[in-house]
């Protein structure tokens, strides 16, 4: 099974960049269908330019943060929000291998075993 790139905690990090991007986009769009100010080769270009550049760039951007978040959470200790700068705060992934191995060993378990030492 392929794991995803962007997660959905991933996404959401990113809908900061993302928007910019949806506005950027907007104006392109109404520029270039309303074209309020008329069309002039030099003008045009420059205003285009200062919006597609930007749109371009913040977009790579995006993108290669989205790749270093989710590497990050891949490979690193991954705190709970907040939790990160607290003295003696135990990553997730503990938690959780803690909480599986507590599951692991029921009170069931133990009266049975209680009960083997007893006979």
């Amino acid at each position: 099974m392929a794991t995803k790139t962007f997660d959905k905690d991933t996404i959401l990090d990113l809908t900061v960049n993302m928007v910019p991007l949806a506005i950027i986009l907007f104006f392109v769009v109404a520029f270039t269908f309303v074209n309020p100010f008329g069309f002039e080769s030099l003008t045009s270009g420059l205003q285009y330019t200062l919006l597609i550049a930007p749109f371009v760039l913040l977009a790579a951007l995006t993108y290669l943060s989205g790749k270093a978040i989710a590497g990050s959470e891949k490979e690193g200790t991954v705190y709970a929000p907040g939790r990160a700068t607290v003295p003696g705060a135990k990553p997730l992934h503990e938690e959780e291998s803690e909480g599986a191995a507590e599951l692991e060993e029921s009170p069931a378990d133990d009266a049975v075993e209680a009960a083997d030492e007893t006979a």
